[in-house]
């Protein structure tokens, strides 16, 4: 069975996505403490992190990719239709803070520019959550 468009955008923009926080993130294959005290591993991963545990290479790169696709289909479910730069941009965003920059339109300016279609002005919010 094909791909529907729809997929195909939400599998390039995860590949995108990923890419970009690749470099950004680092790779570290034993659980730490990341800034704000969440414990964290591989990619930035978050999720069931097992504390002194060492993660394989091909568990970090399941990890990144299944939170990857997550951050990229919560985007899509908040903001449809957004296109595969956008969607990847926002998805990384999301991969990184949570769902509130691109979600939730009472917390988040590039939220509302988003749901509104000022895409430049969105995505020239992204910066600004850098704390």
């Amino acid at each position: 069975m094909a791909a529907t468009i729809r997929q195909k955008k939400i599998a390039m923009a995860t590949a995108i996505a990923t890419a970009i926080a690749v470099p950004a993130e680092g790779l570290r294959r034993v659980a730490y403490y990341d800034p704000p005290g969440i414990l964290t591993v591989c990619y930035g991963s978050t999720k069931n992190v097992v504390k002194g545990k060492v993660y394989s290479l091909q568990e970090c790169k399941a990890r990144l990719d299944a939170d990857m696709l997550n951050a990229i289909k919560t985007v899509d479910s908040c903001a449809p239709g957004l296109p595969v730069h956008v969607l990847a941009a926002f998805g990384d965003a999301v991969y990184n803070l949570g769902p509130t920059v691109a979600c939730n339109t009472g917390k988040s300016t590039a939220a509302r520019k988003l749901q509104a279609g000022d895409l430049k002005a969105a995505c020239n919010e992204l910066p600004k959550w850098n704390k």
